[in-house]
């Protein structure tokens, strides 16, 4: 999942020839096991009621139906357990706001048995653990339950919220423990299990999930799935609607409504470019197609690496292709988060960090390394700005138990920039040469397996350290992973472009003259981003005049402009910005780009009180994830005014 994806400019040319054909997703057996550590870890999940260390989810069978009147799916899911430990006579599962109407075990006859069943009281982050009693330990167990209208996981909306303006739609978004709101499960990346499921839904709404969808399909409110390869239930995702298809290439094309499904094939055109690069560094992509699923602009974030089908936020599509390297980020999760996955919360930077790495080897190997550069700068750049208040605790790559209470609360920029800089001192240490086939290695030691810090940090002594001795000491590895901050040996990165650009901002803040236009007409988002982020906290009500008419910020639909133009606007008082940055809030769901524009709001009385104002229009259309981010920030605003007002 990419949160704080800033994206790549398309080069006029691309060298990387398409594929000739589509591949068939290589067997799991392929891969070898991973060796057994000297000492065996015990992993705990603080964020999951389950008990792996007894039974485990192999195979999920979903049997659903989709109803947009009631916002409810209901049905049965069938588990296919293991009983690792002999003596247990319990299943638990995680759950939120699920109503369970009943349990059954398979007996050894063939028929069903009812079970008993309990739920626990709810816990506001990790739901209610779903207890169900299973003395003979049936090798299969059958619940019956339906979502409610507010699942965290699920969100339904109205025709009026779409691009086309006819049908409902509804979506998914599981990760990080959302799943157990629309489906009772091991809600942990500790268990990975094989899925299929059969799904009806109203004759004119497209039903997709993160399976075998198939191209050709035909609309008549009768679905059926299946996910031959294991993955965690952070990935199992669900969408339906008034949805067409466009092929990009043999195993590449795009879902969206019949209104956005050209523009956003043009968009991602260049997609079998990119699994070409990926292949060619990191080894065959295993998962067989790799579709996009263009989404509502209320998605909460830039996408989501369902295997098979990576969920897109329509904020990237905005005609240039400036914005697209969030293709190369979720396609990049292909091989780090889907294949080898970390194995809890705690351990986040396995997939956003090592994935944020890969995506920047593509973007390298496509658009140059100019752009790989500024894409790092303003990483880092944003990685610095919260270190300056981000707790030291958060700043570990490995954090350390009970430091997390909500896995939506993690730092990303840790998760991502931090742990995508880590491997990168690593290359430059060891040079491409070794690090290359060792990464590629790690992908296929591990693959179709969860992993944690541990694990990773044993593998890699074992095969790059003690292999190449005097090169990285397992002490600077180790501040890396176990230490707050950053280590003083990382490997800096500087930006040519961003030069000029810095040269144009300080001579315009000194003389008042703009750059030329032919100079900011070949600028891209990257350094426009960089104009913006450099400015000082405030600038003169003039100047932001002068900036907004010659370069229309204000209105703008180019999302990572928005975010940074709208709060500095907001911080000067330049309320100018303030009915079109209005409208921005209204349409746009993705955290990512309207959480900095709320948190410049609350600033100020007047500006609390027209957030409130624009999040009452907005919110029956945002995602439940990303209203409780608003909703959190306009309630710490108001209860830090209230004890003033209170003294006075």
């Amino acid at each position: 999942m990419r949160q704080l994806l800033l994206s790549v400019s398309i080069a006029a040319a691309l060298g990387a020839p398409l594929a000739a054909c589509n591949r068939a997703p290589a067997p799991e057996t392929a891969a070898a096991p991973a060796a057994a550590p000297a000492v065996a870890e015990k992993i705990v999940d603080e964020h999951s009621f389950s008990q792996p260390d007894k039974v485990r989810t192999t195979d999920l069978a979903l049997d659903l139906a989709i109803d947009f009147d009631k916002k409810v799916i209901s049905g049965t899911a069938t588990y296919t357990l293991d009983w690792v430990d002999k003596s247990a006579t319990q299943l638990v599962l995680d759950t939120r706001d699920l109503t369970i109407d009943k349990a059954e075990g398979l007996g050894a006859d063939g028929k069903w048995v009812p079970l008993q069943f309990s739920l626990s009281d709810k816990d506001k982050v990790l739901g209610s653990a779903l207890t169900i009693e299973a003395p003979t330990r049936p090798a299969k167990v059958r619940v019956t339950y339906a979502t409610s209208p507010q699942a965290s996981g699920l969100q339904w909306l109205a025709p009026s919220m779409t691009e086309g303006g006819k049908q409902p739609f509804m979506f998914s978004q599981s990760q990080q423990i959302h799943a157990r709101s629309w489906v009772p499960l091991q809600d942990t990346p500790q268990i990975r299990f094989t899925y299929s499921a059969h799904v009806k839904a109203p004759k004119d709404a497209m039903v997709l999930m993160s399976a075998d969808n198939d191209p050709n399909a035909v609309r008549d409110g009768d679905y059926s799935f299946k996910m031959p390869q294991k993955i965690p239930s952070y990935l199992l995702a669900i969408a339906a609607g008034d949805l067409v298809f466009k092929p990009i290439s043999a195993r590449s094309g795009v879902w969206a409504e019949p209104a956005m499904v050209d523009k956003a094939a043009h968009e991602f055109e260049d997609t079998e470019k990119m699994i070409d690069t990926a292949e060619s560094l990191y080894g065959p992509y295993r998962w067989g197609r790799y579709d996009l699923l263009v989404l509502p602009p209320s998605f909460p974030y830039g996408g989501m690496e369902n295997p098979r089908l990576t969920f897109a936020t329509p904020t990237v599509i905005v005609g240039d292709k400036s914005l697209v390297s969030l293709v190369a980020h979720e396609l990049a999760h292909s091989w780090s988060g889907n294949l080898v996955t970390f194995a809890t919360d705690k351990d986040a930077w396995l997939n956003e960090g090592t994935t944020t790495y890969v995506q920047s080897r593509i973007t390298e190997a496509l658009y140059g390394r100019d752009m790989a550069d500024m894409e790092e700068v303003i990483d880092r750049d944003e990685l610095k700005q919260e270190y300056k208040t981000l707790r030291p605790e958060l700043q570990r790559l490995s954090l350390k138990p009970g430091t997390l209470a909500d896995p939506d609360d993690q730092s990303s920029a840790t998760v991502y920039t931090k742990g995508a800089w880590f491997l990168e001192f690593l290359e430059k240490r060891f040079g491409r040469d070794v690090f290359d086939p060792w990464l590629k290695g790690y992908f296929d030691h591990f693959a179709f397996q969860s992993i944690t810090t541990q694990q990773f940090r044993d593998y890699l002594k074992a095969t790059l350290i003690d292999k190449h001795p005097n090169v990285v000491t397992m002490q600077e590895v180790d501040q890396w992973l176990y230490e707050p901050g950053i280590p003083g040996n990382a490997p800096q990165v500087e930006s040519g472009k961003f030069a000029t650009v810095n040269a144009a901002r300080i001579a315009w803040q000194g003389s008042g003259q703009l750059p030329a236009k032919s100079v900011t007409d070949a600028w891209t988002t990257q350094e426009w981003v960089h104009f913006l982020e450099s400015m000082p906290p405030t600038l003169k009500q003039e100047q932001l005049a002068q900036l907004d008419a010659a370069y229309h910020f204000t209105g703008t639909p180019n999302g990572e402009i928005a975010m940074r133009w709208y709060p500095l606007a907001e911080r000067s008082g330049y309320t100018a910005a303030r009915e079109e940055m209005g409208k921005f809030l209204e349409k746009v769901g993705r955290r990512k780009l309207i959480l900095p524009i709320y948190k410049a709001l609350v600033a100020t009385p007047d500006g609390l009180a027209f957030a409130e104002q624009v999040f009452a229009k907005a919110k029956p259309a945002t995602h439940p994830i990303t209203a409780g981010s608003v909703q959190a920030i306009l309630d710490a605003a108001k209860a830090q005014a209230t004890p003033v007002a209170a003294a006075q």
